[in-house]
């Protein structure tokens, strides 16, 4: 009998946020780009990334996909759009439709199965890819991308590299840092963690790489972007919005409980 009321928790804690999700209110196309104005009028740029719901199909992402760029392509202000390819069933066809509104764009990262169908797509249409730390390929991803004009996003990574993660994520992550750092195209360090943004960026600048450090909507992030400013590199926001937006934050508030806790740390600033 245990077993089986162990069963039904479980099956209710991974449905819960998407039941709660679906009830919470969330900010369309309008809401974002209004996201994006708000940042740029305190001199931060953006990266807007549209969170479909699981079952919605591809076109209909696609559509969404196309109204933000459209929308961005007249606002006049520094943004990215940041694009999920699963979501886009990784069809080409529908990535183009969203790059010929010419607003740059970047491609999150997922499962490292569908690392290379990314990565084709991107280098198809000359968009930015993310690469994690935690994945022993990315070494070789970066290797390749390092003369290459596209964008990179470094990440720690949250999904698991199928044979093993790196022992150590945040040399790991050091170590691409090093590898990329030289290359005329942009690296952005995407963390939160104030000791790895500090030598990440200060490497990148000494090297003469363009670089950004990207938050995420709703992490802390005051120290790392009082670092950013004292060595003048320039603060993106990565902007999540969209119908998937909520689940997404509830399970990741599930899985990471010790968020406020930081929050409270990152406002003292210790």
């Amino acid at each position: 009998m245990s077993s089986v009321i162990a069963a039904r928790l479980r099956s209710m804690r991974y449905k819960l946020p998407e039941q709660i999700g679906r009830l919470l209110p969330y900010g369309g196309i309008d809401a974002g780009v209004a996201a994006g104005e708000t940042m740029a009028r305190q001199g931060i740029a953006c990266s807007l990334g549209y969170f479909a719901r699981d079952d919605d199909p591809p076109a209909t992402v696609a559509q969404q996909y196309c109204r933000l760029a459209e929308a961005l392509s007249g606002s006049g202000f520094d943004a990215i759009v940041a694009i999920k390819a699963p979501q886009l069933g990784f069809d080409e066809g529908l990535v183009r439709e969203i790059a010929d509104h010419g607003l740059p764009m970047v491609f999150d990262a997922h499962a490292q199965h569908q690392a290379e169908a990314i990565h084709r797509l991107a280098a198809g249409v000359g968009a930015g890819v993310a690469l994690p730390a935690r994945w022993k390929r990315s070494r070789e991803d970066a290797e390749q991308l390092r003369g290459a004009r596209q964008r990179v996003r470094l990440v720690k990574g949250e999904w698991a590299d199928p044979g093993g993660d790196h022992p150590d994520v945040n040399a790991a992550y050091l170590d691409l840092v090093k590898l990329l750092a030289g290359r005329t195209a942009p690296v952005v360090i995407a963390t939160h963690d104030p000791k790895l943004a500090r030598v990440s960026l200060a490497t990148l600048r000494e090297a003469g790489t363009p670089a950004e450090l990207e938050q995420l909507r709703g992490l802390p992030r005051k120290q790392t972007s009082a670092i950013a400013q004292e060595l003048g590199v320039p603060i993106r926001i990565y902007h999540a919005f969209g119908p998937g937006w909520w689940p997404y934050a509830l399970e990741q508030a599930l899985r990471r409980p010790y968020l406020p806790l930081w929050a409270l740390r990152d406002m003292a600033g210790t």
